[in-house]
C-alpha cells in the first residue's frame, strides 16, 4: 500500500504524509528519509504516504516533481494503518487533503514547514506574500505543533501570526559527507550544489567577475537558460554518493546563493567535507555559518567568497560533527501527538 521502511513489528506506528518524497533530490527529502530511518532505530515504525502512490501530474514549471491528483485515497490508507501518530510534512496536494481529512474527523497531528513557500510561490505567479502567509497560517493552524527548521525561521513565522512552532533542526550524515583527498590548484574553485531554479538565486553566482571555476552540480527549470548565459561555468548536472562527496571536497568554497531557504542541508553536507560556505546573511544560512568558523556571510557574494577561502578546512569539519539526524529525530518523536481510536474516530473513516 506504501512505502515502508523494514523495521519488523514495532509497537508504535508513525505515518508520514508528505508530496516530497523520491526520487526527487532535495532538502525535504533528504530530511524526511533521514528521521525515518533514526526513528526506525528508535523503534518506531514508520510509514510514508507520498505521491508514488497515487495518480500523478507534473508540477506546471517544475515538471521533475508530479503531485497527487487522487489524494481521497488517503482516507483508505487511515483506515488500514490506524497510526498512533500523524505528521503532514508538505503543504502540497496530499497536505491539503490530510489537513482537511484529519482535521474533520478530530484527529490529532503535528506539521513541519521545510520551506519559504509564499516567497517561492511569489516569485514563480507573483502572488503577494501576505496571501501566501495567509495560506500557510490556514494549513498549520489545526496542527497540535508545528517543526520549523531554525529560530531565525520560527521568529520570521511568528512575526506573520504563526503559532505553536517547535525549532527542530537539520543534520548531516558525516559518515557518508567527508574528506577526500584534494588536487592541488592555482586558483579557487567554487561549487554549488542544488536546484537550478528562479528561487534559488543561482544568478547571483554566476554573475561574479571573480577568479577560479564556478562548477554548478545539479538541474532544474533555470538550468538551460542559465547554461546558455553562463557557458563558461562547469555545469555537471546531478551527482551522487562518492561523486557528489567528491566534488564537495574538491572545492575551495561552497556558495549559497539562495535568499529563500529556511536552512540549507547543503551547506552542512559541504561543511562536513572540509569545504566552507559563503552566502548571504538571511534566514538559513545566519543559522548554519558561524562567522570566521565555517563560513562567511556577506550582502557582497563576492565578499564572503574572499574571507571564506582562508577558513581552515579542519574548523568546517569540526562544526559538521556537532550535528546530528539523531537528535533532529528525537525533536520530531517528542512532539508527536497521539491518537485514541475511539468508536466515533472510527465510524467517521466508514
Amino acid at each position: 500500500m506504501s512505502r515502508r521502511y523494514e523495521g519488523g513489528m514495532l509497537a508504535q506506528k508513525l505515518l508520514v504524509i508528505t508530496d516530497a518524497w523520491t526520487p526527487q533530490t532535495n532538502g525535504v527529502v533528504t530530511t524526511l528519509c533521514n528521521v525515518a530511518e533514526c526513528l526506525i532505530e528508535a523503534g518506531l515504525d514508520v510509514e510514508i504516504v507520498h505521491g508514488g502512490l497515487f495518480h500523478t501530474w507534473p508540477l506546471p514549471t517544475y515538471p521533475e516533481i508530479r503531485i497527487a491528483r487522487d489524494p481521497w485515497f488517503m482516507k483508505q490508507i487511515l483506515k488500514e494503518v490506524r497510526p498512533d501518530y500523524v505528521h503532514v510534512a508538505t503543504e502540497g496536494p496530499l497536505g491539503m487533503y490530510a489537513r482537511v481529512l484529519l482535521k474533520k474527523l478530530g484527529v490529532p497531528f503535528t506539521t513541519s514547514v521545510h520551506t519559504k513557500f509564499p516567497e517561492y510561490v511569489h516569485k514563480r505567479i507573483r502572488l503577494p506574500l501576505a496571501v501566501g502567509y495567509r495560506i500557510l497560517n490556514w494549513f498549520h493552524a489545526p496542527a497540535v505543533r508545528t517543526l520549523c527548521t531554525t529560530m531565525s525561521h520560527k521568529l520570521e513565522l511568528e512575526s506573520w501570526g504563526i503559532g505553536d512552532l517547535v525549532v527542530w533542526g537539520r543534520g548531516v550524515n558525516i559518515n557518508k559527507f567527508r574528506e577526500m583527498p584534494r588536487e592541488a590548484s592555482t586558483s579557487p574553485r567554487c561549487l554549488y550544489v542544488g536546484r537550478v531554479a528562479v528561487e534559488k538565486n543561482v544568478e547571483a553566482f554566476l554573475s561574479l567577475d571573480m577568479e577560479g571555476d564556478k562548477v554548478i552540480v545539479g538541474d532544474g527549470p533555470m538550468r538551460q537558460k542559465l547554461q546558455k548565459r553562463y557557458p563558461e561555468a562547469h555545469w555537471l548536472g546531478y551527482r551522487y554518493g562518492d561523486e557528489l562527496v567528491r566534488e564537495y571536497a574538491r572545492a575551495d568554497v561552497f556558495v549559497f546563493p539562495s535568499l529563500t531557504d529556511t536552512f540549507g542541508l547543503v551547506m552542512l553536507e559541504a561543511n562536513a567535507c572540509g569545504t566552507p560556505v559563503a552566502a548571504f546573511p538571511v534566514t538559513g544560512p545566519v543559522d548554519v555559518v558561524t562567522e570566521g568558523v565555517n563560513g562567511a556571510l556577506d550582502n557582497e557574494l563576492s565578499r564572503a567568497i574572499d574571507r571564506a577561502l582562508v577558513i581552515p578546512r579542519t574548523a568546517c569539519r569540526a562544526h559538521a560533527e556537532s550535528h546530528s539526524w539523531y537528535a533532529v529525530a528525537g525533536r520530531l518523536r517528542a512532539n508527536l501527538a497521539g491518537i485514541k481510536w475511539d468508536a466515533p474516530l472510527l465510524r467517521g473513516l466508514r
